[in-house]
């Protein structure tokens, strides 16, 4: 089962948007900078919105949908799942 999921920084100043078939590895990556430069620069270490698709080209899709919308939206859609943005990665 493939994920997209929205990550973020301890003060929400940065929202990263992904996709991955294995959410505890992908986290792992990024919370110690191995993710890319992006998420190291940043100090993406907190996931905040998952949702899960049955196939990777219906993860792409929705991902490349959500990187299409603003800041708002995505905000919206974070808030609409986990209003306190709670760290999510325990769940998982």
């Amino acid at each position: 089962m493939s994920k997209t999921y929205y990550t973020t920084n301890e003060q929400h100043y940065v929202l990263y948007t992904g996709v991955t078939n294995n959410i505890q590895r992908r986290m792992y990556e990024h919370i110690s900078g191995t993710g890319g430069t992006f998420t190291k620069r940043y100090t993406i270490n907190k996931l905040v919105y998952i949702e899960q698709h049955q196939d990777i080209n219906e993860a792409i899709a929705r991902e490349k949908q959500i990187k299409a919308g603003s800041r708002e939206s995505k905000i919206k859609l974070i808030n609409s799942l986990n209003p306190s943005w709670k760290n999510l990665l325990s769940t998982y």
